[in-house]
């Protein structure tokens, strides 16, 4: 079972990750639903950052009038 907060490898069937020592006997729904907000957050980052450079490029359009 990989841990879902470390990533490192463990034994099937163990209640806390080696490594890291959380408690990994989080329900699949769970890991599923992070796995989905962290997408979201991800696609949210990159539609922040074209709208920064979108703005970036209009002011310095205005700039050059």
């Amino acid at each position: 079972m990989i841990c879902p907060y470390c990533q490192s490898v463990n034994a099937d069937g163990v209640l806390v990750c080696t490594s890291c020592s959380r408690d990994i006997a989080v329900p699949a729904t769970l890991i599923a639903e992070r796995d989905d907000l962290l997408r979201k957050r991800d696609e949210l980052r990159d539609e922040l950052k074209r709208a920064r450079g979108e703005i970036e490029a209009i002011m310095l359009r205005r700039k050059s009038r």
